[in-house]
């Protein structure tokens, strides 16, 4: 993935999207979306937001959105449209909830649930043929980003998906990087570390469609709070982030929204 390309943006827009992952109740969910909402007031219009709840909140969270620039998304979706499939929720399903995105292949799906590079582009597919957007994570882990193999595996992660994708489909993923090696281990990636691999991201979609390639969202998903993101993203390949703790504190998640206003 060496000798990427640069690329001439059309205006971009900045998605930040929160994965609350296995937390929340009913008063918490409610309690934090009103805050944010609230929040949003002075500046929705420069961001595109969404929160990523545990499915069985869908209905709450999607009555608790409604007239709210905050749009719905879910955290996994089956690869199968319907079937003996028991515990897995269907892509229509989620769209009946107004879910417009779904994360796919997050990097704790991965370590824990097995999900190979093809289960995670059969989700995607899936997700995609719904008229859902998919959140495709891609991302190394330590000893893979110590062993000089980052392109290597994000690049293999996010080939599986683009090989079941036509030009239109392309364009509405979003691409997630999740340096697993900087969660929870103490060390860094620094805002120029992370713009190194999204650059070789873009490049990767560009062998696809250069054109479409400069349109596809590469947001970062490791690790981004209040204090760096504005550095993040101020890079020209990071147009948002995946955020996790901090999208369960409605001050930190409307700051990192700002943020990204300050920087589109």
């Amino acid at each position: 993935m060496r000798g990427y390309l640069t690329f001439t943006f059309p205006m971009r827009r900045i998605f930040v999207a929160g994965n609350w992952k296995m937390h929340g109740s009913l008063g918490a969910n409610a309690a934090l979306i009103a805050e944010v909402k609230a929040g949003l007031l002075d500046f929705a219009a420069g961001v595109d937001m969404a929160v990523c709840v545990p499915a069985p909140y869908l209905a709450q969270v999607q009555a608790l959105l409604i007239g709210s620039p905050l749009a719905l998304g879910a955290q996994d979706v089956s690869a199968h449209a319907a079937g003996a499939y028991t515990g897995e929720v269907a892509a229509p399903m989620l769209a009946e909830f107004a879910c417009q995105y779904v994360i796919v292949g997050h990097s704790e799906r991965r370590a824990y649930h097995g999900e190979t590079d093809a289960v995670v582009a059969a989700k995607a597919l899936a997700a995609l043929e719904a008229g859902l957007s998919p959140i495709v994570c891609v991302g190394e882990t330590l000893a893979e980003r110590e062993a000089g193999r980052t392109g290597e595996v994000v690049g293999r992660q996010l080939d599986a998906v683009l090989a079941r994708l036509d030009r239109i489909a392309l364009e509405k993923i979003i691409v997630a990087y999740e340096p697993v090696w900087a969660i929870g281990t103490g060390k860094t990636a620094t805002p120029a570390m992370a713009q190194e691999v999204h650059a070789q991201l873009r490049a990767r979609l560009a062998h696809k469609d250069v054109a479409a390639a400069a349109r596809v969202q590469i947001i970062y998903g490791g690790s981004m709070k209040p204090d760096n993101a504005k550095e993040l993203l101020a890079m020209p390949d990071i147009d948002g982030g995946l955020i996790g703790g901090a999208a369960l504190k409605a001050a930190d998640f409307l700051a990192i929204a700002q943020a990204a206003v300050l920087a589109d």
